[in-house]
């Protein structure tokens, strides 16, 4: 699984708290200069996107980490989009390591979201919190590598074993198809295996 520089994709509605916006996305940007934040400002006017700006400058000012922000923020962006529809069909495209849908009713969104390596959902839910104490793992794919893989989880730890088991019926069935598709790889073994087994069944093979 690809873990690779920091990434936060913020998404925002008119609901959402400009404070909370702007330290979610320093809290990402903090991690260092690769690092990317991404605003998604659904219908957002143009006195609420100033608040969110503020919001930045003020709270940076603060950090003991300014300066490697500083430089995470200047290779980051905002994007305005119109409705929520158009936010996450952005989203699954970006494919973010962690996706804050910052709106209204955000849990009903959760079905929409495609690729993301985890999603942290409503104005009280920090990403931080992913991090250190609600559960989810923050090892996570970056990079868009969301959209083919989940984070690491009890599964990536976890062993599995498949078999299987063909009745006559079964190799009669896709026998042929098997012994085409070997002899296509000219893997003539692979198709002895099976055409001994049609024989003995009585079934010709091709």
């Amino acid at each position: 699984m690809p873990a690779g520089p920091s990434e936060v994709m913020v998404v925002a509605d008119k609901s959402a708290n400009a404070e909370f916006v702007a330290a979610d996305l320093l809290s990402q940007a903090e991690h260092g200069p690769d690092s990317q934040v991404v605003l998604v400002a659904v219908a957002l006017s143009s006195l609420q996107l100033e608040a969110i700006q503020d919001e930045l400058v003020k709270q940076l000012k603060a950090l003991p980490r300014a300066a490697i922000t500083s430089v995470a923020l200047s290779k980051s962006f905002a994007l305005c989009v119109s409705s929520m529809e158009e936010a996450l069909n952005f989203s699954n495209r970006y494919a973010p390591e962690h996706l804050i849908l910052n709106v209204e009713k955000a849990a009903s969104y959760v079905p929409s979201v495609k690729n993301a390596g985890s999603v942290f959902l409503g104005a009280f839910s920090p990403e931080s919190c992913g991090d250190y104490a609600s559960g989810t793992n923050h090892t996570l794919p970056t990079y868009g590598y969301a959209r083919m893989y989940s984070g690491v989880n009890t599964a990536t730890f976890q062993k599995q074993i498949t078999s299987q088991e063909l009745t006559p019926e079964g190799l009669k069935n896709i026998g042929p198809a098997v012994a085409t598709l070997a002899a296509v790889e000219g893997l003539d073994a692979h198709r002895n295996a099976v055409i001994v087994r049609q024989k003995a069944l009585g079934q010709s093979s091709t």
